[in-house]
């Protein structure tokens, strides 16, 4: 295996986008899982700071969010809770073009979400013994819009939406102060909520949003309380999901949706000019954005880098996509044929992987780990990012291997309802109090025979 370039790139290239090549290796499971591009996560380094924040807004609560919001956001507050007249004033500012497709969006998503609310299931194992698989929606969520370098109204679509087809009756929507806007965040967030019914919205970032979310805050005399969450959605940068790893059991989450992240699996008849743009469109996001092409096509990988190089001249956010093309989280990855391509996607399990072969659909259809996978020319990550209907927050960082992307069941439990007759609860007595007594638990098998004496 040799991780470094695999030929020299043409001068024009961008020579930065460097590759790891895997042909001819026998790399599998943890090996291969290892070698894979991710960026530097920080260790200790991200988990003291974020844990020191957790506490701290769980011990001084409005306090502490204040001085957070001063320390990081430049903002001075005394209340992080949105004014209603906010989010209307925010509505009826936004451009037509926007609220049109803001529309467009939430109806795509509201349709797909709809549609994956599942139904209970009720079996009858015997007569008089009936078994019930029942979904019940938690009671309140919090959930998190990102800021930043970008905007993100389409992050609180992707939240909402799904958790109002699940049916939850309390909805709190965070997102970053913004100096800017007068400590409120994004106008255009505002008005996102507005669209969608969301009235309690708080200018709360980073890891102390989480924090408030999970523990609940009392605001003092005259404000309401930030009340405690059931679960906690939403993506945001490392600090974010290092949060919501750290709160997991205090509070559910959808899964640890960090910076994000694009594979392209492509073979030789791929167009490296929709390749590069699209590598670009993640990269954009973030100078840690992880953008990586997987092909067993050298000329492909030596085209792709030419477009790259075309391309960030001409992109707006040209030195952060930069940034995020030469770190060690992006690259080609050479492989062998298009089967071992698909080893080594589910071996990266990215965020979100587009796949660009002869037979996509085919290829798309033996994936095993991605948080969404984008089939053929046509459906680039863009159009999940905004109108494809699915929903694009989604698992980060090799996550993806175990982890689902936000749904409607991220806002549902399951409880099993048991309802057994006394004829049906007597035909399984006698098994009952055998399996006790092999368990040395006599007293289960007392609690079914009182009931018969």
């Amino acid at each position: 295996m040799n991780i470094s370039l695999a030929q020299q790139p043409s001068a024009d290239s961008f020579a930065d986008f460097r590759t790891i090549d895997l042909r001819g290796s026998a790399l599998t499971g943890a090996a291969l899982s290892a070698v894979m591009p991710r960026p530097e996560m920080g260790g200790s380094g991200v988990e003291a700071p974020v844990a020191a924040i957790l506490a701290d807004v769980r011990e001084r609560g409005l306090v502490a969010l204040t001085e957070l919001a001063l320390k990081f956001d430049g903002v001075e507050q005394t209340s992080p809770r949105v004014p209603r007249e906010a989010l209307t004033d925010a509505l009826a500012d936004l451009a037509p073009d926007v609220r049109l497709a803001l529309a467009e969006s939430i109806d795509r998503a509201r349709r797909f979400a709809t549609a994956q609310v599942p139904d209970d299931v009720e079996v009858e194992i015997s007569p008089g013994a009936v078994v019930t698989h029942k979904w019940v929606a938690v009671r309140r969520v919090g959930l998190y819009v990102p800021g930043g370098l970008a905007v993100y109204p389409s992050s609180v679509v992707m939240n909402v939406v799904p958790a109002q087809a699940a049916g939850v009756e309390s909805i709190a929507l965070a997102s970053p102060p913004q100096k800017e806007y007068g400590g409120l965040p994004h106008p255009v967030i505002l008005a996102a909520a507005e669209m969608l019914g969301i009235t309690e919205v708080y200018a709360i970032g980073g890891a102390q949003a989480i924090a408030a979310f999970a523990y609940g805050v009392d605001c003092g005399a005259g404000e309401d309380a930030i009340d405690q969450v059931d679960v906690v959605t939403g993506p945001g940068n490392i600090y974010v999901a290092t949060a919501k790893r750290l709160l997991k059991g205090t509070v559910g989450i959808d899964s640890e949706a960090g910076t994000t992240e694009i594979a392209v699996l492509a073979d030789s008849t791929a167009d490296p000019r929709l390749i590069a743009a699209d590598l670009i469109s993640q990269a954009e996001h973030d100078p840690n954005a992880a953008s990586v092409l997987i092909t067993d096509s050298d000329d492909l990988a030596d085209r792709v880098r030419v477009h790259l190089s075309a391309q960030i001249a001409t992109t707006k956010h040209g030195d952060r996509v930069r940034e995020a093309l030469s770190g060690q989280q992006s690259g080609t990855i050479l492989v062998d044929d298009v089967e071992h391509g698909i080893a080594v996607c589910d071996a990266y399990a990215a965020e979100h992987l587009e796949i660009q072969t002869a037979d996509a659909a085919q290829v798309a259809s033996r994936i095993r780990n991605a948080g969404a996978v984008f089939v053929g020319d046509y459906s680039p990550v863009s159009l999940g990012d905004y109108c494809a209907g699915s929903n694009h927050v989604l698992p980060t960082g090799g996550t993806a291997s175990f982890a689902s992307g936000l749904n409607v069941t991220t806002f549902l439990k399951a409880v099993q309802v048991i309802n057994y007759s006394r004829s049906a609860l007597e035909e399984v007595s006698q098994h009952i109090t055998s399996l006790a007594t092999a368990e040395d638990l006599p007293a289960h098998g007392d609690a079914v025979t009182a009931r018969f004496h």
